[in-house]
């Protein structure tokens, strides 16, 4: 499931959409895009476009550049212009994903951060 970050999150709820309905918090503190049957939740009935296509979350935005747990940047092959992407888009898109995984992780680490203080 798509990782969203704050920003993300402000973004769609700013268009009304409630967080509840649109991610759902993984135990590792990171939100994630919801799913339903499968798919995301903003996919149309047919499954052919994005409903939100012009506030798309970030990690859709650089869709399909993709990155492995080792760090290492590809092209989904699942995705149907995956031979669309240029070498140049590719390493655009792999150092804007990389950047956003780590904002989205700090986010988590805060997020636990302040878990924990309210515990004690």
């Amino acid at each position: 499931m798509m990782e969203l970050s704050n920003g993300d999150i402000a973004r769609l709820t700013g268009k009304g959409f409630k967080k509840e309905e649109i991610c759902i918090l993984g135990e590792d503190g990171i939100p994630r895009l919801r799913n339903v049957d499968g798919r995301c939740v903003f996919l149309s009935k047919d499954g052919g476009t994005c409903m939100i296509y012009e506030h798309r979350p970030t990690g859709c935005d650089i869709y399909p550049v993709n990155c492995d747990e080792d760090g290492n940047i590809f092209v989904d092959e699942f995705c149907k212009a995956k031979r669309t992407v240029s070498k140049e888009e590719l390493r655009r898109k792999g150092a804007d994903l990389k950047a956003h995984l780590r904002m989205i992780d700090e986010e988590a680490r805060s997020r636990k951060r302040k878990v924990t203080r309210s515990m004690l």
